[in-house]
């Protein structure tokens, strides 16, 4: 992760609107694509491992990537039509967009308040960040809490997605009300799943979805998995030694009994899709900061090792492509 010398630092500090094109400038470079998003989020964490919450967004990011190229793969074709299957590569899409093009800017404004020695977290609401995340952030410059930063940024980016991504109309009724998103979210087939280079899977399956407390509580489950001292050390191995390809080979590969690769890679798979955001609105202005949001404490309600359990579902699903195709060709 590159940055501008004592020089440019300078000039940021003397002129705040240097500073806020600059971050502009860096957001939209890696905002591009899911694998320009997952790439920044862990080139930060290395410079910064104080914040948490990059490694976090890093490998749930992983995951937006392989679910995107799963649509793709050699299963839900066989299952779904080409147009929703579009139509749920555009929500995973817009998603990961938003939350990073809220995100960044928040995590670059902590790096050069760090280089200038001076909280700078006044310009977040240049970014159109929430007052919350303000507030946070000031706290956690005083304070350094971790813990209470990384669930902050949890609860933050889940409702910022939740008006534009969750409650949009068109969103809402093709995907989120869809056959397919009750099933995978029924029989829990989605799933965050935390590699090892050693064939060994951790996470949590995703269930109610929809609901902005269940991801915030999903999330916090996540994070804890993540930063288990039992688990943490071979996951940064995973993530720092795997280049992300958006196709499940990434961590299949370290299987003992490898599998073909079945799903393709994200860049010869997707176009570039260009975002706008036509409305910015503070979700924390007109919304109460829930007190179970902010608990600490979370409870695993499912073993957190998921080897077994995803080859299982990997093989529930191969059958339903198959019965799929079959029922298809008739």
């Amino acid at each position: 992760m590159s940055f501008p010398g004592k020089y440019t630092l300078s000039r940021f500090a003397e002129n705040e609107q240097f500073l806020i094109e600059h971050i502009n400038k860096m957001t939209a470079k890696n905002n591009i694509d899911n694998i320009s998003r997952t790439d920044a989020y862990l080139n930060f964490y290395k410079e910064h491992p104080e914040i948490c919450w990059a490694f976090l967004a890093s490998m749930v990011s992983r995951n937006a990537g392989w679910n995107m190229c799963d649509l793709e793969g050699s299963c839900f074709p066989k299952l779904i039509g080409k147009q929703v299957r579009d139509m749920l590569y555009l929500t995973y899409e817009r998603a990961n967009w938003m939350i990073f093009q809220d995100a960044y800017p928040q995590l670059l404004l902590y790096h050069y308040s760090t280089k200038m020695n001076r909280p700078m977290f006044h310009l977040l609401k240049t970014f159109h960040v929430s007052s919350f995340m303000e507030r946070e952030w000031l706290h956690f410059w005083g304070e350094g809490n971790k813990k209470r930063l990384i669930i902050s940024l949890i609860i933050n980016e889940q409702n910022v997605i939740q008006k534009p991504v969750m409650e949009h109309p068109v969103y809402k009724n093709k995907v989120f009300h869809s056959v397919l998103f009750f099933f995978q979210d029924y029989f829990h087939f989605s799933s965050v799943i935390f590699p090892t280079c050693k064939g060994e899977l951790y996470g949590a399956s995703v269930n109610g979805f929809r609901s902005v407390s269940k991801r915030i509580d999903l999330g916090k489950r996540l994070a804890e998995i993540l930063f288990d001292p039992g688990y943490y050390t071979a996951i940064y191995e995973f993530a720092s030694t795997t280049i992300h390809t958006g196709s499940r080979h990434d961590y299949e590969k370290y299987f003992k009994r490898r599998a073909p690769r079945n799903t393709p890679f994200l860049r010869c798979t997707y176009p570039i899709i260009t975002h706008h955001i036509h409305q910015f609105n503070d979700w924390s202005a007109k919304k109460r900061i829930r007190k179970e949001w902010q608990k600490e404490t979370v409870s695993q309600r499912h073993p957190v090792h998921i080897t077994e359990w995803y080859l299982h579902k990997q093989k529930q699903l191969k059958a339903a492509a198959w019965l799929g195709n079959l029922f298809n060709s008739k």
